[in-house]
């Protein structure tokens, strides 16, 4: 198989569906490009309401056998599941690189891979467990967790393969089936994975629809489906909000982890050159492609000027081009929809601050990693998600004021305090509305913390043992 281009003849899918551990294409196909040089990869099914009913009767089906299954099954599975995604690491670091355009190497493709193999290992040790409230002459109340049924997962482009992972494996680690419904800019390595689990799990566990969303709008029917009780979306607020809208109906159960604005504070104690590389890649990970990137920097008047003059130089070394070429550090923005977003965003803002380095787009989707300077609240690439290569940078004096200026924003995602005392940075920290907090790092997610956003970035949380309850009813047992 050719690593750069793995197109087939005709507009033949390269991978199918899989739908009750069966290969499904559909009557038509869509083409999958790679944002690095514009080529179509490959070809996915263009799945109908049709080929979705099929795959809810599936996972319905299995269910009933899945859901019995003892805990101990169900954690081999999963472990099953780390070593196949792992022995075909490879395969699965290039398939994202093609589709989705980061590097292969560094905080690429391999690291995703390989953070999707740590995170299935950690998924099989959880467990659910029943929880005795009461035990006495009054009789034993027990609380009990069971899995709600069949699950609705709905990816991103911008980590395809890990968010897949982060979706199906607590799904299946708690006893329910699952439908996978990829981007459509990303679908190739989703296609891959869910082959790969159907090679270890019951058919129907685990099922993949794919389509172009032009015209059938899979994630509108996902979210509407009678058949399917929970729905677990990774994207954007405006898509999360019209998928609470169609889940209304049947009451889904729902877990939405959606757009950040996540904001860095800098405080005047710092080392500018010691930070200059922990805020560049909060920042600009996966080119900035990422919800939980560092999006807003506030940098203290007595240190603005070296804080920028660090990071420019750092960026000034950082290498962009096609993620399967030696020391490529970053790779393009991942569809031009996104790409025309940052480049008006950039443009708009110009006028008002004032450009340390990059600012003007490359070739194709191509965008250089971008510093903005002297830019304040009201200013559209601070209000705004970029969700690319390019970070504002806001001037401050007194600490409230900044703490406000980071708080009024919609977005609640995630956000960072910066700082040489560790308890001072604590304090702010604990003022700051967003779900996760980081000190002097940014973006740094773990399996064995629950992740989630406040305000307008979701419901629920996903990872440890939080994450395991949300695919679960609470039943309470009086005897």
């Amino acid at each position: 198989m050719n690593q750069r281009i793995l197109q087939t003849a005709g507009n033949e899918p390269l991978f199918p569906m899989l739908i009750g551990g069966e290969a499904v294409v559909a009557s038509g196909s869509f083409a999958v490009s790679n944002p690095a040089t514009g080529e179509i990869v490959g070809y996915a099914p263009d799945a109908g309401a049709e080929e979705l009913d099929a795959a809810v009767a599936a996972a319905a089906q299995a269910f009933a056998g899945w859901s019995t299954t003892d805990d101990a099954t169900r954690a081999a599975a999963c472990h099953a599941i780390a070593d196949t995604i792992e022995a075909h690491a490879e395969e699965l670091a290039h398939l994202i690189t093609l589709e989705q355009g980061k590097p292969l190497a560094g905080i690429g493709s391999r690291f995703e891979v390989q953070g999707a193999v740590g995170w299935s290992r950690y998924t099989a040790g959880l467990s659910l467990v029943t929880e005795v409230l009461a035990s006495g002459e009054g009789g034993t109340v027990e609380k009990v967790r069971k899995p709600l049924g069949v699950v609705g997962s709905i990816t991103p482009w911008n980590w395809p393969l890990l968010i897949a992972v982060w979706h199906i494996l607590p799904a299946i680690r708690s006893g329910c089936t699952v439908v996978s419904k990829p981007s459509p800019f990303t679908p190739l390595s989703t296609l891959r994975l869910v082959a790969l689990m159907n090679e270890v799990l019951p058919p129907g566990v685990v099922n993949i629809v794919t389509g172009d969303d032009s015209a059938t709008r899979l994630g509108a029917l996902m979210s509407a489906h009678s058949g399917i009780r929970k729905i677990v979306f990774t994207g954007s607020t405006p898509t999360g909000q019209s998928i609470m809208r169609s889940a209304a109906d049947t009451l889904k159960r729902l877990t939405l982890e959606l757009g950040g604005n996540d904001a860095g504070i800098v405080l005047p104690d710092v080392d500018p050159a010691a930070i200059a590389e922990g805020l560049f890649w909060g920042a600009f990970i996966n080119a900035g492609q990422t919800c939980a990137a560092l999006k807003r920097l506030y940098v203290h008047a007595d240190v603005y000027d070296a804080v920028c003059e660090a990071l420019t130089a750092y960026v000034a070394k950082v290498s962009i081009g096609n993620g399967l070429d030696d020391g490529v550090m970053l790779g393009p923005i991942s569809n031009k929809m996104q790409f025309d977003k940052v480049v008006a965003l950039v443009e708009s803002t110009k006028a008002k601050g004032r450009v340390l380095i990059g600012g003007e787009p490359g070739e194709g989707l191509f965008y250089p990693p971008t510093l903005i300077a002297d830019l304040a609240n009201g200013d559209p690439l601070v209000d705004q998600e970029q969700f690319g290569p390019v970070l504002p940078i806001i001037k401050y004096t007194d600490i409230d004021a900044v703490i406000a200026a980071a708080n009024a924003n919609p977005a609640g995602l995630g956000g960072s305090v910066w700082s040489g005392d560790p308890q001072k940075a604590r304090a702010i920290a604990s003022r700051l509305e967003c779900g996760t907090v980081w000190i002097n790092q940014h973006g740094m997610i773990r399996p064995d913390a629950p992740f989630g956003g406040t305000k307008m970035s979701g419901l629920g949380v996903e990872f440890a043992q939080d994450g395991l309850h949300e695919y679960t009813d609470l039943q309470i047992v009086i005897s």
